[in-house]
């Protein structure tokens, strides 16, 4: 499959921005300016970055509340991201939802979930809409290893399947379900193979290659599209705990420096002027525009206004 200079570098810019959005997130929970708890994707952006790159802007997705790179990836405003991250006005959730609860129907993302499997079923009655409604569009579930545990997993798959959907289900298989490692909850070694009890097809890949995600995408969209839905694993690994107050006492210190030598983006870089796709003096002025665009959303953030008490029930209650 022959990808487009063009593509590379905005793959590669989307990464690199995943990347200094949460380095630059984790420094402010530390100094206090984010409200409640944070879940940061280091180490697996080219998970949602690959997947995100594939789709259409009329392609839904549902996000985890892992998921910034999937809404960098579907090409969300990071500005408003950083501004909801912070929890302010200008946010998308008007500050009210924080990192957990970002959505752009716009940009065909219908939000992410706060709840472990949340998201799942949702993506069936999105992508039940889309068949009903006949688009030539189909809907991504992102979801965790954890959530692959969950009833509301197993329950969409088999109504997804019954009703041959047009959806992709992608499983983020990071290895812990919060302490728990993956070999203590589940007695398989490939969670893909669970797609076949429901009459799917599944594959698991290296989740932190994203030409290899971006590829079997696209191939899976086919796949969904003109016989229904699929699962899709992908294998990779956060380097960051379950949320900022995760101690990682389950895990030794060891397991993630050998992953962190595993870093996708590195990978992709060295990919990149391997192949003669792009210069290093390219690649550097990418890397100088992402940590710039993050700089801008934070300065964009910190500038908006605070959320305020008399508009508290805004957008709770349907009018």
């Amino acid at each position: 499959m022959k990808i487009s200079r063009e593509k590379h570098l905005d793959m590669y810019l989307k990464m690199v921005q995943t990347r200094k959005f949460e380095e630059k997130a984790a420094k402010l929970f530390v100094q206090g300016k984010v409200h409640g708890t944070a879940h940061f994707c280091i180490g697996e952006e080219a998970t949602g970055i690959g997947v995100c790159s594939a789709l259409e802007n009329e392609d839904y997705i549902l996000q985890t509340h892992r998921g910034h790179n999937q809404g960098i990836g579907k090409n969300m405003d990071i500005n408003r991201m950083m501004a909801e991250f912070l929890g302010k006005e200008t946010g998308y959730c008007k500050g009210k939802g924080g990192c957990m609860h970002i959505a752009d129907f716009s940009k065909g993302s219908l939000g992410a979930n706060g709840i472990v499997g949340g998201g799942i079923p949702l993506a069936v009655g999105a992508a039940l809409s889309q068949k009903y409604k006949k688009k030539d569009n189909i809907t991504v579930g992102f979801f965790g290893d954890g959530a692959a545990n969950e009833g509301s997993f197993h329950e969409a798959l088999n109504l997804a399947s019954v009703w041959k959907l047009p959806v992709l289900f992608v499983c983020t298989n990071n290895y812990y379900a919060m302490s728990t490692h993956v070999n203590k909850s589940m007695n398989i070694d490939d969670i893909s193979i669970r797609a076949e009890s429901y009459g799917m097809k599944g594959l698991a890949i290296d989740g932190n290659d994203v030409i290899k995600v971006y590829e079997e995408t696209i191939k899976a969209k086919k796949y969904v599209k003109e016989h229904g839905p699929m699962l899709l694993v992908l294998n990779t690994y956060r380097w960051m705990g379950h949320s900022k107050s995760d101690a990682q006492v389950y895990r030794t210190k060891d397991e993630v420096n050998e992953w962190k030598l595993k870093c996708p983006v590195k990978r992709y870089n060295k990919y990149l002027l391997k192949e003669g796709i792009a210069s290093a003096d390219e690649l550097a002025a990418l890397d100088s525009k992402a940590a710039q665009d993050i700089e801008n959303a934070v300065e964009y953030a910190e500038n908006s206004p605070e959320p305020q008490i008399d508009n508290i029930l805004d957008d709770v209650y349907a009018d």
